[in-house]
Order: structure tokens, then sequence, then C-alpha cells
């Protein structure tokens, strides 16, 4: 019981640094702001590859958000 509990804490940590990531990168989109755009969406990316690697989300998952907000950011330039 105590390992799945510690695992459902680190993915809860995971999928809520994901969403704050996105967040962050939508908000620089909002703002107009290319070069902060590009840096959050590298995290973004970053962030969501990491989190497929570990399992916590699925590797399909991962990659639809990454298109869907690489496609804004190709949109904003």
């Amino acid at each position: 019981m105590r390992n799945s509990e510690r695992k459902h804490s680190q993915n809860k940590s995971v999928k809520s640094r994901l969403k704050t990531l996105e967040k962050n990168f939508l908000a620089s989109i909002k703002g107009g702001k290319k070069e902060d755009a590009d840096h959050a969406f590298r995290a973004a990316a970053s962030g969501f590859d990491k989190a497929a690697k570990t399992g916590v989300i699925h590797s399909a998952t991962a990659s639809r958000k990454k298109s869907r907000l690489g496609a804004r950011l190709a949109a904003l330039k």
C-alpha cells in the first residue's frame, strides 16, 4: 500500500508540473512574446517527453499535446 501511495503522489506531482508548464506556454502565447513562448515550448515539450518516458502519461498523449502546442507556436511566428 505504501508503495502505491508513493507512486501516486509522485505521478500527481509530475502531472501538476505539466499543467503549469502548459499554462506558462499559453500565457506567453497570449502575451505575444515569441522568445518567451519558444523557451516555454521547449520546457513543456521536455516535460511531456520525460513524463511519457517514465509512464506517467501515455506516449501518444505527450505527442498530441506537443503537436498542438507546436502548432500554436508556429501560428504566432
